[in-house]
């Protein structure tokens, strides 16, 4: 399974951005997401960018399979948090096959931000590569409610 794990230095733009999104500041999108530890049973939060497509609203996971997705697997719901502001969720994992529009669309909003974990694909790349990469990209659908 594809897993990238943080550099200290993009650890501590994380921390800056968890900040900001917990006090109401949202970086284009930016939620913190809150999921019960699947060991633990401890409440763990992380930054997370949020992005919408005909409706919907999505979790991409940039770095493949890290904690908060194995944890959002394991609950299968959570809080996203802006602010004061909490909506919990139930959570739906999209099909290999369903993913390659919403990493083109994640790409389009991020790529200056996270376009270094995507291994050299870009917003224009072909279907076929993008398809063939889907795999390591774990995105979740938002149900809020």
């Amino acid at each position: 399974m594809r897993y990238l794990a943080p550099k200290r230095s993009e650890m501590a733009f994380n921390k800056v951005a968890q900040w900001l999104t917990a006090r109401g500041v949202s970086l284009m999108g930016s939620r913190v997401l809150a999921v019960r530890g699947r060991r633990s049973g401890e409440v763990r939060t992380t930054v997370v960018n949020l992005f919408s497509h005909e409706g919907e609203r999505y979790l991409l996971a940039p770095r493949g399979n890290t904690q908060w997705v194995r944890n959002l697997r394991a609950a299968g719901e959570g809080e996203l948090r802006l602010g004061r502001r909490a909506k919990h969720f139930t959570s739906v994992e999209i099909a290999d096959a369903d993913k390659p529009r919403l990493i083109r669309l994640y790409l389009r909003k991020w790529a200056w931000e996270t376009g270094a974990f995507f291994d050299g694909l870009k917003a224009d790349s072909p279907e076929s590569e993008i398809a063939a990469a889907a795999p390591g990209f774990p995105v979740f659908r938002i149900v809020e409610g």
